[in-house]
């Protein structure tokens, strides 16, 4: 394809919170890449929130789907991230068959710190796998991956070798790269990658302040879609995306916000101009 790529970003909206698609939106945008919004419901403040409004549109979700494919709209790749029930992810499977050539990410949103979340029922999980297994690049958190697994969640006390396990189990599903976020270490946090094309592992890093804000994952994701779309390995992307947030993370602290607005990444959306224009 010619032109700036596209991004088909399946998601829901939040008004109030930087997470899902408000954070897609601007990422992917400074990224040179044009991302294509395919909302899952819409809210006006993100569910962490004590009040928020929900709209669920799953059943415009077929439509907006079948107008795309009347319309012979091609993707260079598919993202997927939060889906809120069975249906949804039946049709995130369609729109993924139908677009095989694309590069297929999915963030499989079912829980974290160890819980599952209350929407997310076993059922839920066993379709969830049915999408992994026809994707290209996963990105759970550690709750997710052992969700995924069966495997027990242990916070701070799971190996290396535990940890890459339950990543080669996950790439036995379907996907090539497994890239398993979120692991806390005394003062860091890990993302740990493993390569199932070269059997290979590999960690990034970053310090870690024990604030917790919302939308981080989709921040990350959206960074490294965007840079591996413009030709950038993954490790350089992993690399890159960590560190964006870390310095985000850093800058939001200063302000004392509640960290379910999410972090204040816009002044930082230039950094990822000049990121995009490094040679790897």
């Amino acid at each position: 394809m010619n032109g700036v790529k596209k991004v088909a970003t399946i998601n829901d909206l939040s008004g109030i919170g930087r997470c899902s698609l408000t954070v897609a939106l601007p990422i992917l945008s400074a990224l040179g890449v044009q991302c294509c919004p395919f909302p899952t419901a819409i809210l006006s403040s993100q569910t962490g929130f004590d009040k928020f409004s929900f709209l669920d549109i799953t059943n415009e979700m077929n439509n907006y789907k079948k107008v795309w494919k009347e319309l012979n709209i091609k993707f260079d790749c598919i993202y997927s991230g939060f889906l809120g029930s069975e249906k949804q992810i039946d049709i995130v499977l369609d729109f993924v068959l139908d677009n095989k050539n694309s590069l297929i990410v999915i963030d499989p949103v079912m829980g974290d710190n160890g819980m599952i979340y209350d929407t997310f029922t076993e059922n839920m999980c066993n379709k969830m796998k049915k999408l992994i297994s026809i994707a290209n690049i996963v990105t759970p958190n550690l709750t997710e991956a052992c969700i995924l697994t069966g495997e027990d969640y242990k916070k701070n006390k799971m190996s290396d070798e535990i940890i890459k396990e339950i990543a080669v189990k996950i790439s036995e599903m379907g996907p090539k790269k497994v890239i398993i976020t979120g692991i806390i270490r005394e003062n860091k946090i890990y993302n740990f990658v493993y390569d199932k094309e070269e059997d290979k592992v590999f960690m990034v890093k970053e310090y870690f302040n024990n604030e917790s804000y919302s939308g981080t994952g989709d921040i990350f994701t959206s960074i490294i879609i965007g840079l591996l779309l413009n030709g950038h390995d993954l490790n350089f992307a992993i690399k890159e995306a960590s560190n964006f947030i870390y310095e985000a993370i850093q800058y939001t602290s200063k302000f004392k916000t509640n960290p379910k607005e999410g972090i204040m990444f816009e002044a930082f959306l230039k950094e990822l101009i000049l990121i995009n224009e490094r040679k790897y």
